[in-house]
């Protein structure tokens, strides 16, 4: 193929799913912080926050944990229906199989966009370590205010 004709198709494909997925993980980020905080105990009459048992640390951070893969398989799932609307891929089962490895820049599933797509599964990759980190800072974030006994 000559030009740059499905390359600036397949960017702009790519730059409308990498905003939206960012939204999408901003948004749940900010709701899991939200929930969190909504949760959390009335402060001592001493005006000092409580400690946090070992058993509400776990928990949080393993609940925490698993709303971010979910976040993260939703934001998945967006970018498998986008290559199965475009014709990138044809099957479902494949689309998500493959979105799942370029998320996590894993890339060894063996299979490949339609030629004119392949761009795509780039930038997704470039998305998934953006989300990825927003993750790893949200949890990091979190264990560090529970070893700080600030959170709760």
């Amino acid at each position: 193929m000559n030009g740059w004709g499905a390359w600036d198709t397949s960017m702009v494909w790519s730059l409308a799913l990498i905003a939206l997925t960012i939204l999408m993980h901003a948004v749940g980020v900010v709701f899991i912080a939200l929930a969190i905080q909504r949760s959390r105990p009335a402060i001592t009459p001493s005006g000092r926050l409580p400690q946090v048992s070992s058993a509400v640390a776990i928990g949080l951070i393993v609940g925490v944990a698993i709303w971010l893969v979910i976040l993260h398989g939703i934001e998945c799932l967006t970018w498998a229906f986008a290559f199965v609307h475009l014709g990138a891929i044809s099957s479902p089962a494949d689309a998500l199989l493959y979105s799942v490895d370029s998320m996590t820049t894993r890339g060894a599933s063996e299979l490949h966009l339609a030629r004119e797509w392949r761009m795509m599964g780039a930038a997704e990759a470039g998305d998934g370590m953006l989300l990825f980190g927003v993750s790893t800072a949200s949890l990091f974030y979190l264990m560090q205010r529970l070893w700080k006994s600030e959170l709760l």
